[in-house]
């Protein structure tokens, strides 16, 4: 497999080259294993192999399993889930055909008796009989019960008008058939969470080592006093375990509200007469409810009615198959798709009582999920690891040998330990003190909270984005985010406010002012119109008592059914005079859809509606003025074109109606029919209508923003071109009002090109109008050839492989449907343009807040090492012992990850251009101003180790109490550097700081919080802390010192750095003495002919 990446380096262009992408591939086409170490801890943002994620796992130093991969996907329990799923359908598939043969059989013998039907409270049939019918598809049941009519009555449903409304009526049917929800394995209580994070390797050996010293110091110092030293690194201990079981397990909680929020589907049911939306959890049986492309089954059920509809079962069978449902395969499965057609279904079973929900119940535990940069945490984590490790040996290694060679000194400067005189009490005391250093520098080096700051970050995000109206679906969509170099964007609901209303309309040749004036209309137009609109429709409308109208359906139907209730149309009335035949459901391939329609008589009407140009084009004749049918001669297509044309120029939709007669007897018989193509040739024109869907406020400005930020937005729309251009020159995604082509292009002729034309032009393609979703696959491909990271917004059926294909796919949470939901990454809830622009921001706000927190810990890493390992080796004695780093492990590793994980996106952010998704994670801007910091707190402390006592004039002092004094100021000195170094991360490339902290309640806290906390160990716990009370002039010191890392990270970033990666420039080195090596013994002959 190859894998697809996009390298920026140091510095980068808004629109990659197209070697950008090969040099990417190039370096991830080693997937066999063999890769460098480099490379395992890359994975692909979507449809990561599970190769590549069980050998990043098996590369990770991990101290805490349990910790680190919680919020990784289990391999594992995937199996499982799989292995659950096949037993569920072959459970199913075993029962349906024993139970088709049974019907077989009886169907051969005469008299098969009927089933009984048992009375339930009220209703004539029970969960149990429902539920065995629907489960087992007993089509011989279903006869017997009186098919779908006969199932309605028992269940006191009307098949037209729904069920009542009534909140009592639905509470006795969800009290009686139950709810339809499935019951969910309950979330990880605080207590596994506490557990988990007891079993940090490195807590353990320190909890082990705080035993043995509390014992030992008892034995030695007695109760009173021997406690301390043990008792303090306990505490310790169990402080870091219970702060983080707390964070994780609040990170816990927001993922199961999101996961919640996600299965809440909202879905149109007919009740009282009235199409209302509902939550699918409030979905009871008996309702009746319409299916449409795109929507998920929502329940099991019996088709009521339905036209070409058919059904993707593959998510229930495994069988990759289109099933088309009629009278004869009347059952729906739960969580089933519907691929085609439409129709009504009368819901039979809900929750547990379906196969669905036994799956689902039987799986629901979220199995979580690993992103690219989590992963990628991981590698730096077990490289700063293996180093820690490294150093903590060697320190373990010399403290030993100063031990034991009497190098190491007490206080007062008596040797700790003399061969044949020390006792072994003392000696086993002094042991377990150099190995608490040896673990503590462990704890301190190996960075598990790395890859879990990102869970933490979006975690956080993800709350914060579903205010700001995005649903993220897939994690790694957050990161990926803010990467995007391009944004693909549908034109309807996503750039206009998808309001839409017939603002011009031309029926008999002449326009019709205002639109609305029936007057106007000849007899004969006005009913076919009247007939097309109502049948030829997925929408409804429903009059209220008080008069009112209440349209439902697409933005698009409701204009038009809005736009026939003011020429006259009684809904109802108009659908009950001609019955429906076939349907031919609006397809945004053809981008028409039709209807044939039986009147009394042998007369069939075949209505047609969709893009004024598709459906003038199969037209040969119209209907003038006074209703009489004229032939279509070439001027009046001109003229008809111009008037199309006309309106698109104006951002109008041109929407045409079109009819033709048909003789009954030509008509298939009805189990022919389904295979039946409605005749589209002949037409005869009835009437083209403009409809006005206004762009959306700001959409111009979060476009602007997005040009800004080095992103290119694209509109890629069924509508025509003209409308699709006038309403891009309004959005400002297009510029130049002549723009030709290739900037503005329509689907066809890109789809005619071969793929190497397609490269060639999909840069420069700001426009993309008529197009189908096969159209915008092939641009979103073309672009990722290119280089770029692509984000696509798609809400039909037909987006899914788009969606699929992006780098990020945005669905449309008010107009998409189930399938384009699915297969998104992000569900954007109010369909409006300047949400994605958010997406966007957040996207770029987790890289930089991952940075920051990388950029801090790493400061406290490296000052704290170089600290006690120089201090160790040279003196044998550490300055920072094992409770005071653990103490600083806290405000580094938990709270330093919840003040800066937590940081709201800036405009700052979309002044850059977009981050490369392969951008080193250390930039060269973090090295320096790590290097300036670690540096600066180093130098200080360690001068206040070694001179620390001339320099405070503590000479004259008691030893023990000089060099305690000295430890407590350099212990509070580099907690108070990391406090202030905390707000210098926040910004890692601006010069204010404090920009915008105030409004980071989170961070405020937390710093308050460790502040507090440093004055209650240093003035109050100074007998577990191995500190004592400083003097308000050593505080002032401290401060002095801490307050330093301000001005001096000022001056830091007036340095400039190079643009190449420190990484990339190593690279380089080692790729030119290793060429030099080659060139030196390629002078040699060659062998075996090579």
């Amino acid at each position: 497999m190859t894998t697809r990446r996009h390298l920026s380096g140091g510095s980068m262009t808004p629109s990659p080259t197209p070697h950008v992408r090969q040099r990417d591939e190039e370096r991830g086409s080693a997937d066999d294993g063999s890769g460098s170490p480099g490379d395992w801890f890359d994975i692909p943002p979507k449809n990561a192999p599970v190769e590549r994620l069980r050998r990043w796992r098996q590369a990770a130093l991990v101290l805490n399993a349990s910790r680190r991969f919680r919020y990784t996907l289990d391999l594992k329990k995937e199996e499982e889930k799989e292995q659950t799923r096949s037993r569920i359908r072959a459970h199913a598939q075993v029962i349906r055909a024993a139970l088709l043969f049974k019907a077989a059989v009886e169907r051969a013998k005469p008299g098969t008796p009927t089933i009984p039907v048992l009375p339930s409270c009220g209703f004539g049939i029970g969960e149990e009989q429902l539920t065995k019918m629907t489960r087992d598809h007993d089509f011989s049941a279903l006869q017997n019960y009186g098919e779908v009519k006969g199932i309605s009555n028992l269940l006191n449903t009307d098949l037209d008008r729904g069920i009542s409304a009534d909140d009592v009526d639905i509470l006795h049917r969800r009290n009686l058939f139950g709810a339809n929800t499935y019951p969910q394995k309950k979330g990880r209580s605080f207590w596994v969470f506490l557990w988990e994070a007891c079993q940090d390797l490195t807590l353990v050996m320190l909890m082990v080592a705080a035993v043995l010293s509390l014992v030992l110091g008892i034995k030695t110092e007695g109760i009173k006093e021997g406690w301390y030293d043990g008792g303090s690194i306990a505490f310790a201990v169990i402080l870091v375990i219970v702060v983080t079981a707390v964070s994780d397990y609040r990170q816990s909680l927001q993922f199961q509200n999101l996961n919640e929020e996600k299965r809440n589907i909202q879905l149109e049911v007919t009740r009282s007469s009235r199409r209302i939306k509902v939550s699918i959890f409030d979905l009871v049986v008996g309702d009746v409810v319409p299916l449409k492309i795109g929507d998920q089954v929502p329940a099991d059920g019996v088709l009521i009615t339905g036209h070409s509809l058919a059904i993707d079962e593959s998510s229930m069978t495994g069988e990759s198959k289109i099933v088309l449902k009629d009278k004869k395969t009347p059952f729906l499965m739960s969580g089933c798709k519907v691929a085609d057609g439409y129709g009504t279904m009368l819901v039979t079973a809900v929750g547990i009582n379906t196969e669905w929900g036994l799956l689902m119940a039987s799986i629901s535990e979220d199995a979580g999920e690993e992103t690219p940069l989590q992963v990628r945490l991981n590698g730096v984590a077990t490289f700063i690891g293996m180093v820690g490790l490294t150093i903590a040996a060697a320190v373990l290694v010399v403290l030993l040998a100063r031990y034991f060679t009497g190098h190491t000194k007490n206080p007062d400067g008596s040797v700790q330990f003399i061969k044949g005189q020390t006792d072994t009490k003392t000696a086993i005391n002094g042991v377990i003190k150099i190995l608490t250093v040896a673990v503590i520098i462990v704890v301190v080096a190996v960075p598990e909270g790395l890859p879990l700051a990102v869970t933490l970050t979006l975690a956080y995000s993800m709350r914060k984005m579903m205010a700001d109206k995005a649903l993220v679906r897939r994690l790694s969509a957050c990161e990926t985010m803010g990467s995007a170099t391009t944004i693909c964007s549908d034109k309807t609901g996503t750039l206009t406010l998808n309001q839409m209303t017939v603002v011009e309309a031309y029926v008999g040749g002449r326009k019709i002012n205002p639109p609305d004036n029936a007057e106007l209309l000849s007899s004969t137009a006005s009913s076919l119109l009247i007939e097309g609109i109502a049948q030829n429709t997925t929408g409804s409308v429903f009059k209220a008592e008080t008069g009112a109208f209440e349209v439902t359906g697409s933005p698009t139907e409701k204009a038009i059914l809005s736009w026939g209730v003011k020429l006259g149309m009684t809904f109802n009335d108009a659908r009950s005079e001609s019955s429906i035949i076939h349907v031919f459901p609006f397809n945004s391939d053809k981008k028409r859809g039709g209807v044939a329609v039986h009147q009394a008589g042998d007369d069939i009407h075949v209505h047609w509606k969709g893009a004024a140009e598709i459906v003038l084009a199969s037209c040969t004749s119209w209907l003038d003025a006074n209703g009489s049918k004229q032939p279509l001669t070439a001027n009046k297509v001109t003229g008809f074109k111009k008037l199309i044309e006309d309106m698109a120029a104006a951002s109008l939709r041109c929407v045409a109606f079109a009819y033709r007669f048909y003789d009954l007897e030509r008509v298939r018989n009805e189990e022919q029919r389904e295979s039946w193509q409605l005749p589209e040739d002949d037409l005869v024109l009835l009437a083209i209508v403009g409809i006005k869907d206004p762009c959306r406020p700001g959409v111009k400005e979060a476009v602007d923003l997005c040009t800004h930020a080095g992103v290119k937005v694209r509109m890629v729309t069924g509508d025509n071109l003209q409308t699709a251009k006038a309403i891009a020159l309004e959005c400002a995604i297009l510029e130049d009002a002549n723009a030709r082509e290739p900037t503005i292009i329509e689907g066809k002729t890109f789809r005619t090109k071969t793929d190497a034309e397609r490269d060639a032009i999909a840069e420069k393609i700001t426009v993309m109008g008529r197009s189908s979703p096969s159209d915008k696959l092939l641009l979103v491909q073309a672009l990722r050839r290119r280089g770029h990271v692509v984000a696509v917004t798609g809400d039909g059926t037909n987006d899914a492989p788009a969606l699929h294909e992006a780098d990020i796919g945005l669905s449309m949470g008010i107009q998409g449907t189930e399938v384009a939901k699915e297969s998104s990454d992000i569900i954007i809830l109010d369909d409006n343009f300047a949400s994605v622009v958010k997406v966007v921001r957040w996207g770029r706000s987790v890289y930089a807040n991952i940075q920051k927190f990388i950029q801090f810990q790493l400061t406290v890493n490296v000052a704290a090492i170089v600290i006690n390992v120089i201090a160790a080796v040279s003196s044998g004695n550490v300055p920072l012992n094992a409770v005071q780093l653990l103490w600083v492990n806290l405000i580094m590793d938990t709270l330093g990850a919840l003040a800066l994980a937590t940081e709201q996106p800036t405009d700052h952010l979309m002044d850059r251009p977009p981050v490369g998704r392969w951008e080193p994670l250390i930039t060269n801007v973090m090295w320096r101003n790590l290097i300036f910091q670690a540096l600066y707190q180093v130098t200080i402390l360690l001068v206040l180790n070694f001179g620390g006592r001339s320099i405070l004039d503590l000479k004259n002092d008691d030893r023990a109490h000089a060099d305690q004094v000295k430890n407590t100021l350099i212990f509070n000195t580099f907690v108070l550097c990391q406090i202030f170094n905390e707000f210098n991360a926040r910004k890692p490339d601006e010069f204010n700081v404090f920009s915008g902290v105030t409004r980071n309640q989170f961070f405020m806290g937390i710093v308050g919080i460790t502040i507090v906390l440093q004055v209650l160990i240093i003035e109050f716990l100074g007998k577990f802390t191995s500190t004592v009370r400083l003097s308000w002039k050593l505080w002032l010191v401290s401060i002095a010192i801490a307050f330093v890392s301000w001005p001096l990270a000022l001056v830091g970033k007036l340095l400039p750095v190079p643009t190449t990666p420190l990484r990339e420039y190593f690279g380089r080195c080692f790729r030119r003495s290793r060429k030099e090596d080659d060139a030196g013994s390629g002078a040699r002959p060659p062998m075996n002919g090579s």
